[in-house]
């Protein structure tokens, strides 16, 4: 690996971290993209995880009194169920697959609030949340704006919405660093991951940049949360459309 690229994944490591602090999303589509542009997409899978293991995992321990712990463990079961499922057909996607799956996600965020009827705080649906969402994590990299509209509905404030979605992304990222990770060990193809050193720098940042995110959010109204949030992910989704409308004409 370069060392711009390795530079380039640590600042990305911050900035992402501080994006997600922030809307509780968005930092992992970011993220994801990002190092599809300088990784084999099972590998960018792994860093993704990893990474994003780390910054859900600080931002849910810094936002813990605000966690749902109920909505968390019914998820866990339901992200257990889906990454055990997914572990026996796992098949590593294309670029153009991947971001076009990016691109398409946020869509989720304009369906009319009517037409949805999911609502994390009911077991059945936070079991419902941990099947779909992990199921998607493991296929497109990403599922934030799948878990947002699990979330849209409820009665809950931006602190709890941020604290209990980063926790029950803890489950998420590591049911996608077991299964990738799995898969690129029985595949001998460990060398394709960044160095450990590079970790060693990026989760650090990370954690300083869920930090940065949590203050943030501490200054933004519920309102401006909303909505922020959807304009931010759609901008991200319909760049990842273009990269994805490149990547399949240039190798069409």
């Amino acid at each position: 690996m370069s060392t711009l690229a390795a530079l380039f994944i640590a600042i990305l490591a911050f900035f992402t971290a501080t994006l997600s602090g922030v809307f509780g999303m968005a930092g992992g589509l970011v993220l994801m993209g990002g190092l599809a542009l300088v990784l084999p997409v099972g590998a960018a899978f792994v860093t993704h995880g990893v990474l994003q293991l780390v910054a859900n995992g600080w931002r849910a321990v810094l936002h813990r009194q605000h966690v749902s712990w109920r909505i968390v463990a019914i998820y866990a079961a339901g992200s257990l169920i889906a990454g055990v499922a997914v572990s026996l057909i796992a098949i590593t996607p294309s670029k153009p697959f991947l971001f076009l799956f990016m691109g398409l996600l946020p869509a989720l965020l304009w369906l009319p609030q009517s037409w949805i009827k999911l609502d994390a705080a009911k077991p059945a649906q936070a079991l419902l949340s941990g099947l779909m969402v992990t199921g998607v994590n493991l296929t497109a990299g990403v599922a934030g704006p799948l878990l947002d509209i699990f979330f849209v509905r409820t009665a809950l404030t931006r602190h709890v919405i941020v604290a209990t979605k980063a926790a029950t992304q803890v489950f998420a990222h590591l049911a996608k660093i077991i299964v990738y990770g799995g898969l690129m060990l029985r595949a001998k193809d460990g060398s394709a991951l960044p160095p450990l050193w590079l970790f060693a720098v990026a989760i650090p940042l990370s954690m300083l940049g869920t930090v940065a995110g949590g203050r943030i959010l501490d200054r933004m109204s519920d309102v401006n949360f909303k909505r922020w949030t959807r304009l931010i992910v759609t901008g991200i989704g319909l760049t990842y459309l273009v990269q994805a409308a490149q990547l399949l004409l240039r190798h069409g």
